[in-house]
């Protein structure tokens, strides 16, 4: 695994542990998904219901592939090689992926405004100047939007762990001017 991969895997494990407890449980996941979902207010109820879907297969799935002795709670230990294996993990993210780029295209013009995008990173907890930085590295048109194919595969490009140099390794780092 890349060192670059590693701090993305560290970073997804401290925003997926919402409530701060130092594991990751099913609370968890519903903390951040109503956070998600109240920072959409202006998406519509399917799109809505599918990143909620998403956050739903994201949790059952690391609780399925993680939590052998049952207690509900997955640790950093436990999380790190799982998440960035493409094979057991890579539906789950694509699905998400899918999901969470269309929540923010509430006109469903293919397009994703600055605001919105920033909203629903934020619901997630990255820091602000690493969205915007995340953001810019998609390279918005003229009117300051990014494409959600772009997005989304951003986002399944977050998980590899093969990949460097990716526009999602600015959420690790402070922005640099």
């Amino acid at each position: 695994m890349r060192d670059e991969a590693a701090k993305r895997v560290e970073l997804v494990f401290s925003l997926f542990d919402a409530n701060g407890n130092g594991v990751i449980d099913s609370d968890d996941f519903d903390l951040m998904t109503d956070r998600v979902v109240a920072a959409a207010a202006g998406s519509d109820d399917s799109a809505k219901a599918a990143v909620r879907a998403a956050f739903r297969r994201y949790w059952t799935t690391l609780a399925t592939e993680l939590d052998a002795d049952g207690d509900g709670v997955i640790t950093v230990e436990e999380f790190r090689p799982f998440v960035l294996d493409p094979e057991r993990f890579g539906p789950t993210i694509a699905e998400f992926a899918r999901a969470l780029s269309a929540l923010g295209d509430p006109d469903g013009d293919g397009l994703i405004e600055r605001p919105l995008f920033v909203a629903l990173m934020k619901a997630i907890g990255f820091e602000e100047a690493n969205i915007h930085a995340l953001f810019d590295a998609f390279a918005p048109d003229a009117a300051d939007r990014i494409t959600v194919a772009a997005w989304a595969s951003g986002i399944e490009d977050y998980y590899a762990p093969d990949l460097a140099g990716i526009p999602g390794d600015r959420l690790v780092a402070a922005r640099t001017v």
